[in-house]
């Protein structure tokens, strides 16, 4: 192998070694790290919200929360990654404790989140209205740059609305309203207008 041949290979090297480093889960210690349920306001109606990418954005809730990263899916291929390129898996409550966390595993596929345990640590339907999965619409191109840098354990803010997205062709895409919900169509479709991510 020549010299240039290694650099290329140690270059390659370095960029997965730095992509695993940016992406690694951040642990936690066990407790409750998010105590506080989102927060959901109902809203006079009015005009709706920018349009993204020639898709109607209607307000239907005020919606708010701090919440951990549970999993997270990035999305290219399908119609809804114009709105929406990245799911968040999100826990509150004992839902965000490395106690109750360590005994389940999470994965999220087809803008679907799942969870498998061998036994319930927590009550199913606590589990149920202690997490969702959001497809989170970034209102701006930072907002999409901020949410793009999340990392499983990462402990997430962020506010804007639940909404209703109408497309060509009689397309829509409505948000749940309730957390209490679960399976098809119980994620929660979120304009984004602020995200921030708490320092580790």
């Amino acid at each position: 192998m020549n010299i240039r041949h290694l650099l290329l290979v140690l270059a390659a090297l370095l960029v997965v070694v730095s992509w695993q480093h940016a992406h690694r889960p951040v642990a936690h210690e066990a407790g409750v790290l998010v105590a506080e349920v989102p927060l959901q306001e109902s809203i006079d109606a009015g005009a709706g919200l920018p349009e993204k990418n020639g898709y109607a954005i209607k307000p239907l809730a005020k919606f708010s929360l701090s919440a951990r990263v549970l999993s997270r899916a990035d999305y290219s291929w399908d119609t809804e990654s114009q709105l929406a390129p990245v799911d968040l898996a999100l826990g509150w409550g004992r839902m965000s404790d490395s106690a109750v966390l360590d005994k389940m595993h999470f994965s999220q596929s087809g803008r679907f989140f799942l969870w498998r345990v061998s036994e319930l640590p927590i009550p199913e339907r606590e589990i149920i209205e202690s997490a969702a999965n959001m497809h989170m619409i970034p209102a701006d191109k930072m907002i999409q740059r901020e949410i793009q840098r999340t990392r499983v354990g990462d402990i997430v803010s962020f506010d804007g609305y639940l909404v209703q997205v109408d497309g060509p062709n009689g397309y829509k895409w409505v948000s749940s309203l309730t957390r209490s919900d679960n399976g098809a169509g119980a994620c929660e479709l979120v304009w984004v207008e602020h995200f921030s991510i708490a320092p580790h």
